[in-house]
C-alpha cells in the first residue's frame, strides 16, 4: 500500500517535522518526480506514486533524530514499515545510502530516484551533487570521526546513479534546476 500524498501531509503534520524539513522534503519530491517522469518517458517503470510518498516522507523522523541521534533514514524506515507502507519504508531507509548489491545497470528503482534526488537538495536548494557532498563533509563527516569510509561509499554511489539516470534521459544534471523553475 501506498499513501496518498494527503496521506503523507497528514503523516508529516503528526510527526512534527520542522518546516524547513518539511520545504526540503518537498523539493525533494518535486527533483524526484521529475526526474521519474523523465525515465518513465524512455521506458522505465517507475511508481510515480511510490516516488512522490517515498520522497515526501524520507525525512519522516528527522526532526526527533536531531535529538536522539538515531539514523533516521532506519528509524523513518522502521515507523513507515509499522504503519502498513513497506514499499516507502524501503525508499526511506535507502534514502541516504543504497543497499549494496543493488545496483542494475539498466533498470532505475524508485529508491535510487529518491536517493538521488535527496544528494540534489542541500536544504532547500537544487544544487549539483559535488556542492551538496561539500556541504555534507562539512556538516558531518569533520565532525564525526569514523565517516569518512561511508561518505566516501555514498559519493561512489550517487556519482554511479547520476550517471545512469542522465545517460537515459536525455537531459544533463546540470539542466534539473532550470527545469524546475521554468516547469
Amino acid at each position: 500500500m501506498i499513501p496518498t500524498k494527503e496521506q503523507c501531509l497528514e503523516l508529516i503534520q503528526r510527526h512534527k517535522m520542522l518546516p524547513h524539513i518539511v520545504r526540503h522534503s518537498r523539493l525533494v519530491t518535486r527533483v524526484a518526480l521529475l526526474i521519474a517522469g523523465k525515465l518513465n518517458g524512455v521506458g522505465q517503470q517507475l511508481d510515480l506514486a511510490l516516488v512522490e510518498a517515498g520522497a515526501l516522507l524520507h525525512d519522516i523522523t528527522k526532526t526527533i533524530s536531531i535529538e536522539t541521534t538515531e539514523n533516521h533514514a532506519q528509524t523513518g524506515g522502521e515507523l513507515l514499515t509499522s504503519l502498513g507502507y513497506p514499499g516507502v519504508a524501503e525508499i526511506v531507509r535507502q534514502h541516504i545510502c543504497l543497499d549494496p548489491g543493488s545496483f542494475d545497470p539498466d533498470a532505475v528503482t524508485e529508491a535510487e530516484v529518491v536517493n538521488y534526488a535527496d544528494k540534489r537538495v542541500k536544504h532547500e536548494e537544487v544544487v549539483d551533487i559535488e556542492d551538496r557532498f561539500q556541504d555534507v563533509l562539512e556538516r558531518y563527516v569533520k565532525k564525526f570521526p569514523g565517516l569518512e569510509a561511508r561518505f566516501e561509499q555514498v559519493q561512489r554511489e550517487t556519482q554511479l546513479v547520476e550517471q545512469k539516470i542522465f545517460s537515459k534521459i536525455g537531459i544533463r544534471p546540470e539542466q534539473v534546476k532550470d527545469i524546475l523553475i521554468k516547469g
